[in-house]
């Protein structure tokens, strides 16, 4: 196991726990999630050993990585998507001219695809093999990590640049912000969406809420804490935008980890109360948000 000795985000070492959530997933270990004592800021620790954590995403049930579409929920997803895909597309178009742009964390290239079809220069960056083959063979260009990207793209600067829940995944997290500081055009954009943990249905749920996702996730968000990571590194919080789905399928993958079965009503019940009583966009379950260069 790796234990953090300081905050990502403001370097303070004392950490008090803030939940202990089960992985539902994949290993059904249990882990930890700690508070910052200086900041506030939530993260799993201890994780497992960085060599050992691609080993908590290989379940089918992981349909980022594999496209199931078995079991209902995963029906329900893949319908949503094929809606929220254009959504982002058109998010990125509103705030930067076509150009270049680069899904970090791609997955199976879903996002990929449709940016590729409307005439943007488009390739990611995928860690998983199994997923980066599936986007592959649909003739898109994935890398496997940043080393193998700038081989093919070391002196280009990108006009976008995308995560879609990934950030949160992310173990080299200051490696990685500095470089979408150096690889970002000066007008250019990186929209970052992450989990909201001060959302009604992660209040709701506590520590059966899905988007906890421990071990893979690592980080856990809200908007001050993503506002001052990204500060830290050079970017300016531009706008928020909420993720209105995401507070229906997460609530129904809750509602399995907490009864052991689905609970269809009660868990669209839970996400529409959690979009009702989001007043702002820094209040939805999952939140995006645009930042550009300070």
């Amino acid at each position: 196991m790796y234990n953090y000795t300081n905050c990502p985000v403001c370097k303070g070492q004392k950490f008090s726990t803030h939940l202990n959530c089960k992985d539902h997933t994949v290993s059904k270990e249990e882990f930890t999630i700690v508070s910052c004592d200086s900041c506030g800021f939530k993260f799993t620790n201890p994780i497992p050993d960085i060599a050992d954590l691609g080993d908590y995403y290989k379940s089918e049930n992981y349909i980022s990585h594999s496209n199931t579409k078995k079991g209902i929920v995963s029906r329900l997803y893949h319908m949503v998507r094929n809606y929220t895909l254009k959504k982002k597309l058109a998010l990125v178009s509103a705030n930067v001219s076509r150009g270049t742009i680069m899904d970090y964390g791609c997955g199976t290239g879903m996002f990929l695809d449709v940016c590729q079809e409307a005439g943007w220069r488009a390739f990611g960056m995928e860690p998983d093999a199994g997923a980066r083959k599936i986007a592959k063979d649909m003739k898109l260009k994935v890398y496997k990590d940043k080393t193998e990207l700038e081989t093919s793209h070391r002196e280009e600067k990108i006009d976008a640049i995308t995560l879609w829940h990934v950030l949160e995944h992310v173990t080299d997290l200051e490696e990685t912000l500095t470089y979408f500081k150096q690889k970002l055009s000066k007008d250019g954009v990186l929209i970052i969406a992450v989990p909201n943990y001060t959302s009604y249905d992660a209040r709701h749920y506590k520590e059966f809420w899905a988007a906890y996702d421990v071990p893979r996730h690592l980080y856990h968000f809200n908007i001050d804490s993503v506002s001052t990571l990204l500060s830290n590194h050079g970017f300016t919080l531009e706008s928020t935008l909420p993720m209105k789905f995401d507070s229906f399928y997460v609530s129904m993958l809750s509602e399995k980890y907490k009864t052991g079965s689905l609970k269809l009503l009660s868990a669209f019940v839970t996400g529409l109360k959690s979009n009702f009583k989001a007043k702002a966009a820094s209040n939805y379950s999952s939140v995006i948000y645009v930042f550009k260069h300070k």
